[in-house]
């Protein structure tokens, strides 16, 4: 079962999964909140191997009836709220889902797998940000480092990395985790800066920046990412932790006039008019200065590294919101909440009955 399998990273990894393992009975999960989009997985939707089930982690009668008529092996879990701006307007939100969502599964999982024979794993996804910020010249996160969030949503996650790993230690439940940063790549939801500011660089408004822009982030590809989760669930170690990381430090406002620049040549605009759209706004609070993860124990124990450099990875997502207009009007329009009900609600229904 893959949780949060329509969100963005989730469908990434669901297709991956579909793709190369016919032999694996894929369950998608998600709630279909407002991040949840089932267009993400149109291309995979006839699969044989591939049933995508409407459901809340955070309803424990719903899943455990889940977790027995399907026989759950193995969960990737990725349903979580992630945006920083969303958890501080409404925090109870992501503690409800990331904390008590999380725990409800890993408790279901234990009931489950407790009475089975076979391996099983639990693999959290989770991000650097509980690590919290680093200096300009701060070195590094790495599996060691100590938990430091500073905003509900981070604490969030903190949380639900620490639930994971007391169910490991107090129960023996087999776990596996992955940190990562920064992700970027096609069917973002357009409430994060990249695939925001390409839709507002195509509709010509306003690209809001926090501060000065001087925030760092490690850029990591979404299929590089999807690549990695691949590589920890069939060969990480039980209990272990892997950060997952894309060499990719830029500064806020670099990563702006990149892209400003990449979309005036691709849009046929002058050079330097996406940039007059740049307009610098009150800065966030609690923002953290800078995200760097050190995904050498991935690279060393693993063999995996990212693929994408961040030019070329921004160039092709770029090229993707542009081929596919109709995907970002659907979002930003909100009629992308119809797919479900065309596609879905019947079948959907009969699972539940």
């Amino acid at each position: 079962m893959i949780t949060g399998a329509a969100g963005f990273i989730g469908s990434h990894v669901t297709r991956s999964f579909v793709t190369k393992y016919p032999n694996y009975k894929i369950i998608a999960l998600d709630l279909l909140t407002y991040a949840g989009n089932l267009e993400n997985l149109c291309d995979i939707e006839n699969k044989a191997n591939y049933d995508f089930v409407k459901g809340d982690i955070c309803d424990s009668d719903f899943m455990r009836k889940l977790f027995v008529e399907r026989n759950i092996t193995d969960v990737i879990h990725l349903a979580a709220e992630s945006h920083v701006d969303r958890s501080i307007a409404d925090p109870f939100v992501f503690i409800k889902t990331n904390v008590l969502g999380t725990s409800h599964l890993l408790h279901l999982a234990k009931e489950s797998w407790d009475s089975k024979s076979g391996d099983h794993i639990f693999y959290h996804i989770s991000t650097d940000e509980v690590y919290g910020s680093l200096e300009l010249n701060g070195g590094f996160f790495n599996e060691s480092t100590a938990y430091d969030p500073r905003s509900p949503y981070s604490a969030s996650k903190a949380s639900s990395d620490h639930m994971v790993r007391a169910w490991h230690h107090t129960y023996g439940l087999p776990i596996v985790i992955s940190n990562c940063s920064n992700n970027y790549g096609p069917n973002q939801f357009p409430e994060k800066l990249i695939p925001l500011f390409i839709n507002n660089i195509i509709e010509k408004k306003a690209l809001p920046v926090y501060g000065q822009g001087l925030n760092i982030r490690d850029w990591l590809h979404v299929e590089d990412h999807a690549n990695a989760i691949d590589i920890v669930f069939h060969k990480g170690q039980m209990g272990e932790t892997y950060n997952i990381g894309g060499h990719n430090e830029w500064k806020n406002i670099d990563v702006i006039h990149l892209l400003c620049k990449l979309m005036d040549q691709k849009l046929d605009r002058k050079n330097g008019e996406s940039a007059q759209l740049i307009k610098f706004v009150t800065d966030r609070p609690g923002h953290d200065l800078r995200y760097a993860i050190d995904a050498s124990k991935a690279e060393q124990t693993l063999s995996w590294k990212p693929n994408y450099s961040f030019e070329e990875g921004l160039s092709k997502t770029i090229d993707w919101y542009l081929e596919n207009k109709s995907w970002l009007q659907n979002v930003t329009t909100g009629s992308y909440k119809e797919y479900y009900k065309k596609q879905y609600l019947d079948r959907t229904k009969e699972v539940n009955r």
